[in-house]
């Protein structure tokens, strides 16, 4: 019996573990494995989805997806996403996967070797013909399979361990989902699946949308971006003696107030500023805006960074690594960096300067739907903590202003208090804050000291949907600053990290109503979706991402009563959102 005929007698399909190789993919459901030869695995995996719409189950959504080419599937269990999030730190390989999975001592990490497309290595191959058992006799995973020299084998042997591959990840995944229900569920009234478990299932659904980011790249007008970075650090230079000669124009107006220092030296500058009167500790931006009007070397100085960026950042090289012929700007994507979980992309997809915002542009026929979380990491707060008051000032669009009131206080002061108890500020106007927050809620500030004490102890911390959060893996515990710093670290990743989870699961919301459409998530950015959709698709959108934030956070946030609001806005341009 093929494949579908065996999935026709069953009751129902649940997980479908999926391996995709050269020449074809393994497919496995329990008790049952398959070596499936095809040209084109997408195709298979699109007639699958079609008819039975399983929850696919792969070890990487890189490795399965990645490599079958362009498919919509609905719902997966990624192995690398799930184990990131109930281990914490940076390691996702299968051999940590199966070894976390069975409660076994992780292996050493996978050396680096030269890569097949396929994802398996062409060096190094001695034993890999005779491992046709992926595990020893004690259960752990072979090396050769979990670096994937195992699959450097001639057809049909590959096929049939890429069978074996896709059963394996089901038997991990089983695993997983097991130590995920055994995580406590905070919600207030928890139903269905446990929370740590849907956040399985949210970052799962990042993982394969980091790699549909990837391939859909961020539509950019380049006649646009070029005129920019043309206005800011000239044209583009036919020689390196003509750059040369752009630089020192560039750098004229600064040296003019500074002197000849090397702009591009920190210490340089600073010992500069310092001469001009300005005791200040660094150079950063941030801090040396705030004198912009005192003296016009320091206006210089800032307009000069901002050009500098674009020229070693964002500048013609850039354009022309990263932005292809079809006009969409390209890098790689992760579901969740190394810390709290966020998403992160490459190419500088992430740090985008407000400059180059008119540059991304919708294509011809389509529009940009643009949704930003209002306030997100303090009604995160509010719900993770379960503090009275908070939740009831997130009935506002504008939750700082209760919280002024509660206060006694004006919005800045408001602002600032709250982003002090999130950060662990106690000096100057933040520390006078911070201690009307402590009377004003004191349940949010016990979660966060919680958290704080915790991190300087050397704990590590779970986030509201489960995320391990490896606070053992900082700086080691020291009396002094280092102790302070894993503190605040801790502080902040129990709301950004939950944080993070929300956003996701509304992300896989947002991705799975628009399923069937021409519309597409083109950008993650921290609290901000941004979706590129054909022009009669635009009101269908925004109502899609007002109506997905309040499903996923009657799931996310059930029983809590927090309200969360995004500004959705429709344009042509990305800088033409408020």
């Amino acid at each position: 019996m093929d494949v579908a005929g065996y999935l026709r007698s069953l009751d129902r399909v649940t997980g479908l573990g999926v391996a995709v190789v050269p020449g074809g993919l393994g497919l496995a459901v329990p008790g049952r494995r398959w070596a499936v030869p095809a040209t084109d695995p997408a195709a298979v995996l699109a007639a699958l989805e079609a008819e039975f719409s399983p929850r696919w189950t792969w070890w990487s959504a890189a490795a399965a997806v990645g490599r079958a080419g362009p498919v919509h599937l609905a719902r997966c269990h990624d192995l690398a996403a799930v184990h990131r999030l109930l281990e914490g730190g940076a390691r996702e390989d299968p051999g940590a996967v199966w070894a976390a999975a069975h409660g076994r001592t992780p292996p050493p990490p996978p050396s680096n070797r030269p890569v097949a497309s396929h994802g398996t290595g062409l060096l190094d191959l001695d034993g890999a013909a005779d491992d046709d058992d992926p595990l020893t006799d004690a259960g752990d995973l072979r090396p050769t399979w979990a670096d994937g020299r195992a699959f450097d084998v001639e057809a049909p042997g590959r096929l049939d361990r890429a069978g074996r591959w896709a059963e394996l990840a089901l038997t991990a995944a089983a695993a997983q989902t097991r130590r995920l229900a055994g995580l406590p569920d905070h919600r207030a009234r928890p139903s269905g699946p446990a929370l740590p478990v849907l956040t399985g299932f949210a970052e799962s659904a990042a993982a394969l949308l980091a790699v549909e980011l990837s391939r859909t790249g961020l539509p950019l007008d380049r006649p646009t971006a070029e005129r920019i970075v043309g206005a800011a650090v000239g044209p583009r230079p036919a020689t390196p003696a003509e750059e040369a000669r752009y630089r020192a124009a560039r750098d004229a107006p600064v040296h003019r107030h500074l002197g000849t220092v090397d702009l591009r030296n920190p210490a340089q500058v600073l010992a500069a500023l310092r001469g001009l009167g300005f005791d200040v500790p660094d150079t950063r931006a941030w801090r040396l805006e705030g004198l912009r009007d005192a003296h016009p070397g320091v206006a210089a100085l800032l307009t000069w960074r901002k050009a500098e960026r674009l020229t070693t950042t964002y500048g013609y090289r850039w354009l022309d690594e990263h932005v292809g012929p079809d006009g969409r700007l390209r890098g790689a994507w992760a579901a969740a960096d190394a810390a709290a979980g966020r998403m992160t992309a490459q190419a500088g997809l992430h740090n985008l300067p407000a400059e180059l915002r008119p540059a991304v542009a919708a294509e011809p026929g389509a529009v940009l739907v643009r949704a930003d979380l209002g306030q997100v990491e303090p009604r995160v707060l509010a719900a993770v903590s379960g503090d009275p008051g908070l939740v009831a000032a997130t009935g506002d669009d504008d939750l700082y202003a209760p919280v002024a009131a509660a206060l006694g206080a004006d919005r800045p002061t408001a602002k600032i208090a709250v982003l002090a108890a999130m950060y662990g500020q106690t000096s100057g106007a933040a520390g006078e804050a911070l201690r009307r927050m402590e009377r004003a809620y004191p349940r949010a500030l016990a979660y966060l000291r919680a958290a704080e004490e915790a991190g300087r102890e050397g704990r590590d911390v779970r986030t509201y949907g489960g995320r391990l959060v490896r606070i053992s893996d900082l700086a080691p515990a020291e009396p002094g600053a280092a102790t302070a710093a894993r503190g605040r670290f801790a502080r902040n990743a129990v709301v950004q990290g939950a944080a993070a989870e929300l956003f996701k699961a509304w992300a896989a919301t947002v991705r799975a109503g628009l399923a069937g459409t021409a519309g597409r998530i083109v950008l993650c950015l921290h609290d901000e979706l941004l979706l590129h959709v054909p022009e009669p698709d635009a009101d269908r959108a925004a109502r899609l991402l007002t109506t997905a934030l309040e499903q996923t956070a009657s799931r996310w946030a059930a029983g809590s009563g927090v309200r969360f609001v995004a500004d959705v806005s429709v344009v042509r341009r990305w800088s033409e959102a408020k």
